[in-house]
């Protein structure tokens, strides 16, 4: 079939039309559409504008270009032959909706367009961009990597070797490693063979061999010589093998950065697999606490036998031991709570928090404010105010609660025993409380109310205890505050109790230890002389600098908080706590001390706080104390040394710690928590405190926080 009307580029299109055509049967089905199609065009005059209308549609754009003198062509042949099948040409059958297979799939001027262009995209060379390993072509990275990129390479070698004399380089190198050959002589004889000789020039005639006379030294391809089609041949292979070098460097930087990549998908793995790891060591130390929770609770039970009726005939002893660091009955809606919220809060002071303390998780929980002589009672169930403990005269500056009993320390140097199941009856014991005012200023009252003389109130003042209780006949009508314990000279700023035994301290510098059942004075222990007569060294060396002047009279400024505001300390015992018979406590100086009750006398003195401490505890391995240093220190009880420092930005003003986490108030808005096993600080700020924190005390996973905004915080942990 000839197409002698079509340009040169228009028959290789349509040559590849054609093959796509399958016989001539189908070509004569061709021949018949286009005449069909073309029969009204050679009617109109203005075909070759219908054309070029239809063109951007149907034709490629090569076939535009063309379409006027196609057009015109087939026109002609139209009105001149009648158009037989042998005069289709290539734009015809681009106008037409043909099929060339059996599918259904219809060729489109978009299919054509790419066949007439296939040479051209074939001959087109591809630009290799610049770049990392990635840009490659598979082409090039496979051409690159074969085995036979290197045959151009070997190839030169092989064209640049120079026929010389046998070297004999196997047994030098042999020789060189003091390695013996098969043909060396054993009898010590080192002269090289002949063939191992290096000849550089021939002996000349006459002459023998050993006595040549010598040449100068010539260059091995001295008379080698190539042409200059085959240096421009090595050109091109050195170019072509350093591109290939480039390649597969481009290739090995891609395959380091792929590497690097799954090392670091690897450390990500192995950074949550070690926190997993973690949470199972959290998870054994909680398991740990929880059965010596058991344990306690078990020997409680078996020594009592009764703890109800043995509660009821003591009722100021409680239950379980301060330590118990099992997990606390929550309930179980607990576990629904957002971690790390505030979930409660609780308002009604109008002074910043100095002193809290709760008996259980939803149990009971008592507050004390700056401005406030009434501690208050609450709730914690359902947030609500029960009441509040009036008697002291100034603040309250320490609260413990252990089930219904309550003990609080303030200002005016006494220490008040409180049963807070009473604290529903206030408006019984009202009356009879401000009597009692009275009777203090102007000498007493007798069991009718009325007043008496000093020294005739019927015994109630006896060893440094004041009774606010009535006779046992009237006793449905006592207020919560069960007895009163008088011995302190100047404000009770810590206090510690387990059983029937405690321990206070005051800013007179002193601690005293009481026997609750009894309510007397058991022993003082004086500060000043244990700092006087330390154990280990010289007067003073438990002093941080500028300490002993401010002894005296104790009061060190605050270093600021985080809002800017500060105050002056005058709490110099920060912290008590006891265990069977070792007393730990805190004080102003600085100093850690390590108290033996039995005979009132510190027997170890922990130094390294720079600043008074003003909080502490201890476990059976470790005690961790905070001061106004800004540092948080954990010592080892069997060796008094430090095991390690927590430093911070402000003052630390309250602490608490278990296996696991150290929870800290250290002069911010958030409380502090510290995850003994991931050594990882992080603060809980959702929801709380808009001025810094200053007390806080939690059981398990159960938090209560209270801060110079003067709100409490209820949070789960």
């Amino acid at each position: 079939m000839a197409a002698s009307g079509l340009p040169s580029k228009q028959r290789e299109p349509r040559a590849a039309v054609q093959d796509l055509a399958e016989g001539t049967s189908r070509r004569s089905k061709f021949d018949t559409m286009s005449q069909a199609i073309l029969a009204p065009f050679s009617r109109k005059s203005d075909s070759s504008k219908l054309l070029s209308d239809l063109a951007p549609v149907i034709m490629t754009p090569r076939m535009m270009n063309a379409a006027a003198t196609v057009s015109s062509r087939a026109r002609a042949s139209v009105g001149g032959s009648g158009m037989s099948g042998s005069r289709m040409d290539f734009a015809t059958i681009g106008r037409a909706p043909l099929r060339f297979s059996l599918n259904t799939h219809r060729i489109t001027s978009r299919d054509l367009q790419i066949v007439e262009a296939t040479e051209e995209l074939l001959e087109e060379e591809v630009p290799e961009p610049e770049g990392v390993a990635s840009t490659v072509s598979l082409l090039k990275g496979f051409n690159a990597t074969i085995p036979s990129a290197e045959k151009s390479r070997t190839r030169r070698r092989q064209t640049r070797n120079v026929d010389a004399p046998r070297l004999g380089l196997k047994k030098l190198g042999m020789n060189a490693r003091g390695l013996l050959g098969e043909d060396d002589d054993h009898d010590g004889d080192s002269v090289a063979s002949e063939e191992d000789m290096v000849v550089v020039g021939r002996p000349e005639k006459g002459v023998k061999q050993g006595k040549a006379k010598r040449k100068g030294r010539q260059s091995l391809s001295a008379g080698k010589t190539f042409g200059r089609e085959e240096l421009v041949r090595q050109t091109k292979e050195i170019r072509r093998d350093k591109e290939n070098i480039h390649v597969r460097r481009a290739l090995v930087h891609n395959d380091i950065a792929e590497i690097t990549h799954k090392i670091e998908a690897l450390d990500a793995i192995r950074v949550k697999l070690e926190q997993d790891l973690l949470r199972l060591q959290e998870d054994e130390l909680e398991l740990d606490d929880e059965l010596e929770g058991v344990k306690e609770r078990l020997e409680l039970e078996e020594s009592t036998g009764h703890p109800p009726k043995n509660a009821q005939h003591h009722s100021h002893a409680p239950l379980t031991s301060r330590r118990r660091k099992g997990p606390a009955f929550l309930p179980s809606e607990h576990d629904e709570l957002p971690h790390g919220v505030a979930f409660m809060t609780l308002q009604g002071h109008t002074s910043p928090i100095t002193a809290l303390d709760f008996s259980e998780p939803y149990g009971t929980l008592v507050t004390a404010s700056q401005e406030d002589s009434q501690p208050r009672v609450w709730d914690l169930l359902s947030g609500e105010e029960l009441g509040r403990l009036r008697g002291h005269r100034g603040t309250v500056k320490c609260i413990q609660v252990e089930d219904h009993v309550c003990l609080t320390g303030g200002e005016d140097g006494n220490i008040r025993l409180w049963d807070l199941r009473r604290v529903d009856e206030e408006d019984d014991w009202e009356r009879e409380m401000s009597l009692s005012d009275v009777a203090e200023e102007e000498g007493g009252v007798d069991e009718m109310g009325n007043k008496v003389a000093t020294g005739q109130t019927n015994g109630n003042a006896v060893n440094g205890i004041r009774s606010s209780s009535v006779p046992e006949s009237t006793s449905e009508k006592e207020g919560p505050c069960v007895r009163v314990l008088e011995g302190h000279s100047k404000a009770v700023t810590t206090l510690y109790f387990e059983d029937d035994c405690l321990v206070t301290g005051a800013s007179d510098k002193t601690m005293r230890q009481w026997d609750l059942a009894t309510g007397q004075c058991v022993m003082t222990m004086d500060i000043l002389w244990a700092i006087s007569h330390p154990p280990t060294a010289g007067p003073g060396s438990g002093l941080f600098p500028g300490a002993a002047a401010a002894i005296g009279n104790f009061a060190v400024p605050t270093p600021p908080y985080a809002d800017g505001t500060w105050e002056m300390y005058q709490d110099f015992v920060g912290a008590v706590q006891f265990w069977g018979y070792a007393l730990v406590s805190g004080s102003g100086d600085g100093a850690v001390r390590m108290w033996d009750m039995r005979t009132g006398q510190p027997h170890r003195t922990l130094l390294g706080h720079t600043g008074p401490v003003t909080c502490l505890q201890f476990d059976e391995l470790h005690v961790v104390s905070g001061s106004l240093d800004k540092t948080v220190r954990i010592w080892d009880l069997r060796t008094g040394g430090m095991v390690e420092t927590l430093k911070y930005d402000h003052a630390i003003t309250a602490l608490q710690f278990d296996t696991r986490k150290i929870v800290t108030a250290v002069g911010e808005n958030g409380v502090n928590v510290y995850n003994r096993t991931s050594m990882q600080h992080s603060s809980l700020l959702t929801n709380g405190h808009t001025r810094p924190v200053e007390r806080l005390r939690y059981m398990d996973k159960y938090l209560v926080s209270g801060g110079r905004d003067s709100i409490v915080k209820i949070w789960a942990l």
